[in-house]
């Protein structure tokens, strides 16, 4: 027993300050871990707050002329007659937009020898009235072509020169008259033309 215990005891003696070293700094990292979790585990006030229904709807951009057709009609027409039609222009969508329109008929000689005028902001859209107030947006000129020609703006995209801006849900009215002049010659003699107004539009927003 006496041996035994020796042995520990020189142990003990020889790598006595290395231990207690070793002791001392398992304590410190012991103390130190201890006191992280108790600053990480501490009571804290919290509080969490939703803001919802970011809802989001797309505008339109939606067009509409009435009548639909024959606005401007006149069989066996004569050097000097002339007719005269209300057209209104309707934006059925949300956003501004602007428009343009083109006419295109079926054949050309007689398009081209007939002379279009078309006003807004007349009064009374008849014959008289048309004469009365109101501004040009075209003509006089050529009721049409073939190939179509641009009446009022440019359907091009983006801001073209003499297009026609009409806020969400609004409207304006369009007063055409159509005359075949005197000095026209036998060429359009028994001819039948046709006119088709297309209307182009886009929105203002951002373009």
């Amino acid at each position: 027993m006496r041996v035994s215990i020796g042995m520990v005891g020189s142990v003990t003696s020889l790598a006595g300050g290395s231990v207690t070293r070793l002791v001392i700094a398992a304590l410190f990292f012991a103390v130190s871990v201890t006191a992280v979790v108790i600053g990480v585990t501490g009571a804290v006030f919290t509080d969490t707050q939703s803001v919802g229904a970011n809802t989001f709807t797309a505008g339109t951009v939606d067009i509409a002329a009435s009548p639909a057709s024959a606005v401007v009609s006149f069989s066996s027409m004569a050097p000097g007659d002339e007719v005269v039609g209300a057209l209104t222009v309707d934006n059925d969508g949300s956003l501004e937009l602007r428009y343009a329109v083109t006419s295109t008929t079926t054949e050309n000689v007689m398009a081209a020898d007939l002379d279009m005028t078309i006003k807004t902001g007349v009064t009374t859209c008849t014959i008289g009235g048309f004469a009365a107030d109101g501004t040009i947006v075209y003509g006089p000129d050529d009721l049409g072509s073939t190939a179509g020609i641009d009446v009022i703006g440019d359907p091009a995209q983006g801001v073209q020169g003499g297009e026609r801006v009409l806020a969400g849900a609004g409207s304006e009215v369009l007063c055409i008259r159509v005359l075949l002049p005197l000095s026209i010659g036998n060429a359009s003699q028994g001819v039948t033309t046709t006119a088709q107004f297309n209307f182009a539009a886009e929105q203002t927003a951002n373009n």
